[in-house]
C-alpha cells in the first residue's frame, strides 16, 4: 500500500499526463492551439477533482475522527480510540493520538486515586479544616467542621462571613480577623481549648486561605501536669537553697551566743537569717498572689485618666484618643494586666516607640490591644504562654501572662494572643460592659 505522499505524487503525475495527452489529441484533431490547451486543462482539472474526492477518503475520515478526539480531550474525555486507516502519515498521527489518550487515561485514574486518598484523610482528620477562596467562598470543608459550626449541614459554596455566627463566640473574632489564635469554649459539657491556624497560599494562581481549628485540651492538660511538677521542683529548690543557709546561720547564732562577744556577732548572723527569710517570703508571696486572686470589684472607669496612669508607669503610643469612653472593670486588676503586657512588649526587644495600644468598643464591651515589634513567640511558646510557671525568660517566674489570663477570666472576658505578619505580637484583652457576663 502506497503512503499518502506517494499517492499524491502519483495523482499529480496522472493529472499531468492526462493534460498533455488531451492537448496532443486535440491538436491532431485540427483544433487551434488555444482551444486545445483550454480543453486539456479542463480535463486535467476534472481528473484532479475526481482524484481528490476518491483517493484520500479514508484519510479524510481519519482526520475527522482525530478532530473529534482532540475536542474530546478538551472536555476531559480520554476514552476515544481511533482505528488506523492505513500505514501512512495519517496512520502515524492516529497511533500517536491513541498513545496520548492511553497516557492521559492512566494519569487521570492515578489522580482520582490520589484525590480520593487525600479526601479520605482530610475527612477523617480530627481537626476542622476549611479552604476559602479570594471571594471568601468555602471551597472545601471536612466533616469535623460540622461540630465546630454547630451541625451546619452544608458548608461548601457558602460565604465564610455567613457561617461565622454559627461558630462559638470565642472563635468568631479569630475567624473574622483571619489570624492564628488560642481560644477556649465549652464543648461537650466541658471547657475545651482550641488552636486556630490560618495560612495564605496560591492555588492555580488564585489566592486561598487554609483555616485549621485543632482541639489541644489533652495536650494542654499534659503540659499543665508537667508545669505543676516543674513548679514543685522550683519551689523545693528555692526553699532548700534558702533553708539550708538559715539552718547553718541558726547554728552559728547558737555558737555565737555562747561567746563573750555575742552582742557584736549575733546581729550580723540574725540579719543574714532575716534576709534569707525575706527572700523566701517574697518568693512564696508571688505564687500566693496567683492562687489567692481576689474577685474583681467592677466599677465605671473613665478610660482617658486610667490609660494616662498606666502610661506613666510604662510608656506606650495610643492609636486614637478614647474621648469620654468608660469601661466596667476593676481598675487595679486591669491596670496590673496592662502593665504586664506592656512590660512583656518592652522585654521582647521592641523599640519603645513601636509599643502601641488600641482601645475599641466591640461586642458590647471594650477591647485593649497591645502591639509590639519584638521577637514574638513561636508556636510552642504560644501554646504554653498562659500556663502557670511557664516562662521563656531565664529569670522569669512564669506568672505574668497566666495571672493576666486569670484576671481577665474573672471579669468574664477573653485574652487573645496573635503573631503579627510584620513581626512581633498583638495581645488583646476583651472585657464585657456593664450588661455583659458577670
Amino acid at each position: 500500500m502506497f503512503r499518502l505522499q506517494t499517492r499524491v505524487l502519483i495523482a499529480n503525475v496522472v493529472c499531468g499526463a492526462v493534460t498533455l495527452a488531451s492537448g496532443a489529441l486535440m491538436l491532431e484533431a485540427g483544433m487551434s492551439g488555444v482551444a486545445a490547451i483550454a480543453v486539456a486543462l479542463v480535463l486535467g482539472l476534472v481528473v484532479a477533482l475526481v482524484g481528490a474526492r476518491v483517493a484520500p477518503a479514508p484519510a479524510r475520515r481519519a482526520l475527522r475522527a482525530l478532530h473529534d478526539g482532540v475536542m474530546g480531550f478538551a472536555e476531559s474525555d480520554f476514552a476515544t480510540r481511533i482505528a488506523a486507516p492505513s500505514p501512512d502519515e495519517v496512520g502515524d498521527l492516529v497511533a500517536v493520538f491513541n498513545r496520548m489518550g492511553a497516557v492521559l487515561r492512566a494519569e487521570r485514574a492515578e489522580l482520582i486515586q490520589r484525590e480520593l486518598l487525600l479526601d479520605t484523610l482530610l475527612q477523617g482528620a480530627p481537626m476542622a479544616i476549611l479552604l476559602v477562596d479570594q471571594r471568601q467562598r468555602i471551597v472545601f470543608a471536612n466533616a469535623a467542621c460540622r461540630r465546630v459550626f454547630h451541625g451546619a449541614a452544608r458548608l461548601h459554596g457558602r460565604a465564610l462571613p455567613e457561617i461565622v455566627p454559627l461558630a462559638p463566640e470565642a472563635l468568631r473574632g479569630p475567624l473574622r480577623r483571619g489570624e492564628d489564635s488560642l481560644v477556649s469554649w465549652e464543648h461537650d459539657g466541658q471547657e475545651e481549648s482550641f488552636r486556630v491556624l490560618v495560612r495564605a497560599f496560591h492555588l492555580n494562581t488564585v489566592p486561598h486561605r487554609l483555616l485549621v481549628i485543632e482541639r489541644i485540651t489533652h495536650e494542654l492538660a499534659r503540659q499543665e501536669t508537667a508545669t505543676w511538677k516543674k513548679a514543685i521542683r522550683v519551689m523545693s529548690h528555692e526553699l532548700n537553697n534558702s533553708l539550708a543557709p538559715v539552718s547553718s546561720l541558726a547554728h552559728s547564732a547558737r555558737v555565737a551566743a555562747e561567746r563573750p562577744d555575742a552582742a557584736t556577732r549575733l546581729p550580723a548572723v540574725l540579719d543574714a537569717i532575716s534576709e534569707r527569710v525575706a527572700h523566701v517570703t517574697a518568693f512564696l508571696e508571688g505564687y500566693a498572689r496567683f492562687a489567692r486572686l481576689p474577685a474583681p470589684r467592677r466599677e465605671a472607669v473613665p478610660l482617658a485618666p486610667f490609660l494616662a496612669t498606666v502610661g506613666q508607669l510604662f510608656p506606650f503610643t495610643l492609636d486614637a484618643p478614647v474621648g469620654d469612653a468608660h469601661g466596667w472593670f476593676d481598675p487595679g486588676q486591669i491596670q496590673q494586666v496592662l502593665i504586664n503586657l506592656l512590660k512583656n512588649a518592652e522585654e521582647s526587644g521592641s523599640a519603645p516607640d513601636e509599643i502601641r495600644m488600641a482601645v475599641d468598643q466591640v461586642e458590647a464591651g471594650i477591647r485593649f490591644t497591645v502591639r509590639d515589634r519584638g521577637h514574638g513567640m513561636d508556636e510552642e511558646t504560644m501554646r504554653k504562654a498562659l500556663l502557670p510557671f511557664h516562662s521563656s525568660k531565664k529569670a522569669g517566674a512564669g506568672l505574668g501572662l497566666s495571672l493576666c489570663s486569670e484576671i481577665v477570666d474573672a471579669h468574664g472576658g477573653r485574652l487573645h494572643l496573635a503573631r503579627l505578619d510584620e513581626g512581633g505580637m498583638a495581645i488583646s484583652v476583651w472585657l464585657p460592659g456593664r450588661t455583659g457576663p458577670a
